[in-house]
């Protein structure tokens, strides 16, 4: 257990390790995770704002957690609920103020919210003490709501949260708002040029990006923790990951509409064209100013290589699109990249991108049915893919399909 001047410190240095996570889902996460820390709370969920209701975003529990085999994460299904005074955190939002609940089965008669237990028959579990509070910013906007269930003592048990710890998990809130609030502009700017690129690629929607960049982000993670990738290692790559897999296709801006819309495929001449927007894509990073310039070109030129070197571009130079000195084929072309002679991020993104891509409805094709999906990507493993990539993959089908809900096509 912290002492309040560790947590007072501790909460100092998390707004300055927060304020640093650029992704929107990776910084949900992290904010949940370390109130939890702060007042050792067993679970919690999230809940960010949007016009007048709360979106359930992300959830956490330890006691659910430990009955899942090692290496797999909860599922749960994202909702809403209306800002009003009927439910806890409707209240916290419309009020803006903390409701800290010792048991959230016994509240008095005559409040005008109440719980939902519904959660709770549904799991097994045992909702005892709510901490809920509003993310608030310096101007006073309320963002999201953070919920705390179930406080624990030294041996476990469940507790009802200390009113001292009020104050600092409040500051922790008010800092954790404004990272929210940056986040929220990152990803706005991010799907504004995603909105650009689906004006000339229907294709190119939301929803894709943010499948294909959650998978992405899922499929690392597997792969790194059994690979003995460190937290920190795996928190920082998340971040960067899951924002360049989103633009990992933005190049096709560069492609003539007549071959990007066509309702056809292509013939052999226009896909050496779109081919083209691997290059154009990583072009638009070469300017290096952090972390995230340099995985989205790595990404946008990477991302549909070949295990077995059959891929494209190959070795190629994006500022012109010249080869590779020593890495051209007898003709001169740019020789295809091969095993990890693809950068880690493109390994990961061309299984992603391909399972929705297959999943998906296009002009040429139907969406093709799960067991014919998974089928082809077995297949694919060991010649397309990274296998151990696709592996990390069908070790997190759960989540994926839980991502495929969270985004869907409309």
């Amino acid at each position: 257990m912290l002492s309040e001047k560790q947590k007072l410190t501790k909460i100092i240095n998390l707004g300055i390790e927060i304020s640093q996570v650029k992704d929107i889902d990776v910084l949900l996460e992290r904010i949940l995770l370390e109130a939890r820390k702060l007042v050792n709370a067993d679970a919690g969920s999230i809940y960010i704002k949007e016009v007048d209701k709360l979106k359930f975003s992300y959830t956490q529990n330890d006691t659910l957690q430990k009955r899942l085999p090692s290496g797999k994460k909860l599922i749960y299904a994202t909702f809403s609920i209306p800002i009003n005074n009927q439910s806890i955190s409707g209240y916290v939002a419309n009020n803006g103020t903390m409701l800290n609940i010792p048991d959230a089965y016994k509240l008095r008669s005559g409040l005008p919210y109440s719980f939902n237990k519904s959660y709770d028959d549904l799991s097994g579990y045992r909702t005892q003490s709510m901490l809920t509070f509003p993310l608030k910013t310096n101007r006073g906007d309320t963002v999201g709501v953070l919920q705390l269930i179930n406080g624990k003592d030294a041996r476990g048990k469940a507790v009802p949260f200390s009113k001292k710890d009020e104050p600092l998990i409040m500051h922790f809130a008010n800092t954790a708002a404004v990272a929210i609030e940056r986040a929220q502009l990152t990803r706005a700017m991010i799907l504004r040029t995603i909105k650009m690129a689906e004006l000339r690629d229907p294709k190119e929607t939301g929803a894709h990006v943010n499948r294909v960049a959650s998978y992405a982000v899922t499929i690392y993670e597997h792969w790194a923790a059994s690979h003995g990738v460190s937290r920190e290692e795996i928190d920082k790559n998340r971040d960067v990951l899951r924002m360049s897999a989103m633009l990992h296709d933005v190049g096709k801006v560069a492609i003539s509409d007549t071959i990007l819309k066509k309702p056809a495929r292509f013939t052999p001449e226009e896909y050496e064209i779109m081919k083209g927007h691997t290059y154009m894509g990583a072009r638009l990073f070469t300017d290096l100013y952090s972390e995230f310039d340099e995985a989205a070109s790595v990404v946008a030129l990477n991302h549909h290589e070949r295990w077995d070197g059959g891929g494209y571009p190959g070795h190629i130079n994006p500022y012109d699109g010249s080869t590779v000195p020593g890495f051209g084929d007898a003709s001169g072309k740019p020789r295809g990249k091969k095993g990890v002679e693809t950068p880690l991020f493109g390994r990961v993104v061309s299984v992603a991108d391909v399972y929705d891509a297959l999943c998906s409805r296009r002009v040429y094709k139907e969406p093709w049915d799960e067991a014919r999906v998974l089928e082809n990507l077995k297949e694919a493993s060991g010649t397309q893919f990274d296998p151990e990539m696709a592996d990390a993959f069908f070790s997190s089908l759960d989540a994926v399909h839980s991502i495929s809900e969270r985004y869907p096509d409309y």
